[in-house]
């Protein structure tokens, strides 16, 4: 015999794929548009555009992972009194805490490892450059820029996630801010 499925156990399991569903779209979308960018802006770029483009990339995955961090980590009284006496951001910011486990997984997910794929496609454009511009072909170049584009990621993450778990509060009230600026009415 069959068992009787519980329907709150089954909604449950259909959010959860339909969630996957949705950030696996999100990741594609946001991986081509922001591959698609960055190789355009490549194209034809020098070695110190290409270096800044990957610094932009760097920094986006850390500012991510750190609101993904601060947003699991906060207290949402603060917003709620925030929201109540109508302060901007504290309605986003309480929006970003109640869907704290989904905000977690687009900022550290599906934003940080789409800007550490699209920063090691930008690394391989200076590898290029670099050994054009010195007119070798070493693997040291390669291992080199990568190493270092590791450890600017790695090390910046390792900084900023305590720093988004001890100003959590801080860092979603920005994050509610800067969310703020595309409220309608």
């Amino acid at each position: 015999m069959k068992k009787p499925s519980n329907p709150k156990t089954g909604k449950k399991e259909h959010n959860h794929y339909r969630w996957a569903l949705t950030a696996f779209v999100m990741a594609v979308a946001l991986s081509g548009l922001l591959s698609l960018s960055s190789e355009a802006i490549l194209e034809n770029a020098g070695l110190l555009l290409a270096l800044l483009i990957l610094a932009l990339f760097i920094g986006l995955g850390i500012v991510f992972d750190m609101i993904g961090v601060a947003v699991t980590a906060a207290d949402p009284k603060p917003f709620h009194s925030m929201a109540a006496h109508k302060e901007k951001g504290g309605k986003e910011a309480i929006r970003l805490l109640s869907n704290a486990n989904r905000v977690s997984s687009v900022c550290n997910d599906v934003v940080g490892d789409i800007c550490g794929i699209v920063s090691g496609a930008t690394g391989a454009v200076i590898v290029a450059r670099l050994q054009k511009g010195l007119d070798l072909e070493s693997v040291l170049i390669s291992v080199g820029v990568t190493a270092l584009i590791s450890g600017a990621t790695i090390g910046g993450k390792a900084l900023g996630k305590p720093f988004a778990m001890n100003q959590s509060k801080r860092v979603v009230h920005l994050a509610g801010r800067f969310l703020h600026l595309f409220h309608r009415g």
